[in-house]
């Protein structure tokens, strides 16, 4: 296993700096972050280098915002942004409005500060955010694939020889994609993955939120794990952690901010009907689900009532992350699809209304129940479907009719 990694996205942060005053690198603690940016800054984009966990810069940064932006030398990396709060942002704000230059600032955090609506409001048109996930597969495998432009090119990855069956995933979702959690296996990795949620959750989420109750993120986070990609019912989750249905919604929406969590929205043929629809709520990285639901390989591969949810969330969380840097034109946002009827587990839907779906199953081999939804959707929509794939535990990708192939889940990789 490499113990460097590279990104897809450097091309984006590049691209950024380009024609962008600040360029906002931000995803979740131990992703990378710090070491694509001091790359960038070190070679492609030269720059000076600050780090907000440096107690004495963090203090400087919020006693007198104004006076430390105005002492920097520019162009500057500025390593974990949120722990400076708002106002550092507001006072880097005045710093380009009055210097247009692109590329000055680049900056990266652990937790979304742009949720601030004072920040966001007062950034716009003047930044631009790039998210980084942990590791895809084909980062890991070193590979170019990308899952997001094969289905809107109808051109599904070839695949002759997979492994067949669970071998084919099970260690890859019990692995994940965090750098360093690779680098471990069984118990030491689940110490890291311990360590890792104490330090996010104790002290990234306190950067961002003056929240009372934030004790029980640890006991929502797992609760969301059990019900990793499925409908998140607030209501259900507060019974069962005695908070106010609000409460978990918001603490929801905290344990997005820091990375942890990912609600997709419903996807429906009518745009003004999808922001009452129910979103699904995943984990964003497989490997921590498996330490969140105390699930190694072995039970990954044999419990049946973990297995599908757990591929469902691993297969969604890798078509997020190759939406990141996948070919702009196709510039495409995830939904799911649920009616009376049918379910379809991704739906992707660019900006011309053009749709692509993914159905997930654990099996190796499949029935043409298990595309029929992507088939009514397909003959619903006509020329606005591009592609459906039904990503398996196949050995060879296969064609099941027009626009449909059943994928082996490799082809989100090999």
């Amino acid at each position: 296993m490499p113990t460097a990694y590279s990104r897809h996205s450097r091309s984006l942060v590049l691209e950024a700096l380009s024609d962008t005053r600040v360029v906002y690198v931000m995803g979740a603690r131990q992703v990378g972050k710090s070491t694509l940016t001091e790359e960038i800054a070190t070679s492609e984009h030269q720059a000076a280098i600050i780090s907000l966990d440096n107690r004495a810069a963090r203090d400087a940064a919020i006693g007198d915002p104004d006076g430390f932006v105005a002492g920097l030398s520019l162009p500057v990396l500025i390593d974990e942004i949120q722990r400076g709060g708002a106002d550092l942002l507001l006072a880097i704000k005045d710093v380009v409005d009055a210097d247009p230059t692109p590329g000055q600032f680049m900056v990266t955090g652990s937790a979304n500060v742009l949720t601030n609506r004072k920040v966001s409001d007062a950034l716009t048109g003047r930044i631009e955010i790039i998210t980084l996930w942990p590791l895809s597969q084909s980062e890991i495998e070193g590979t170019r694939n990308n899952i997001v432009d094969a289905l809107f090119a109808a051109a599904p990855p070839q695949i002759h020889r997979a492994v067949k069956g669970r071998d084919a995933f099970v260690s890859r979702v019990a692995a994940g994609g965090y750098p360093e959690a690779l680098k471990r296996t069984g118990k030491r990795r689940d110490r890291w993955f311990e360590s890792y949620l104490k330090t996010t959750l104790d002290r990234d989420l306190r950067d961002i939120s003056d929240a009372q109750k934030l004790d029980q993120a640890p006991r929502l986070l797992r609760l969301l794990a059990s019900r990793a990609a499925n409908l998140l019912n607030s209501s259900e989750a507060g019974k069962r952690l005695q908070l106010e249905h609000k409460t978990v919604r918001s603490y929801t929406t905290l344990l997005e901010t820091v990375f942890l969590v990912r609600t997709v929205p419903a996807w429906r043929p009518s745009i003004g009907s999808r922001e009452s629809a129910t979103p699904k709520v995943f984990i964003v990285d497989s490997g921590l689900l498996a330490h969140l639901l105390g699930a190694n390989e072995t039970r990954l591969a044999g419990d049946d009532q973990l297995t599908g949810k757990v591929l469902e969330n691993f297969v969604t969380m890798e078509v997020m992350r190759h939406l990141e840097w996948a070919d702009a034109d196709a510039n495409a946002n995830l939904y799911h699809y649920r009616n009376n009827n049918d379910e379809v587990d991704v739906v992707l839907e660019d900006r011309s209304g053009d749709i692509a779906c993914i159905e997930v199953k654990a099996a190796a081999t499949i029935r043409e129940r298990d595309w029929r939804p992507l088939a009514k959707l397909r003959d619903a929509r006509k020329g606005r479907f591009r592609a459906g794939f039904v990503i398996y535990a196949g050995a060879q990708t296969v064609p099941l009719g027009d626009r449909l192939w059943a994928v082996p889940v490799s082809g989100l990789w090999a």
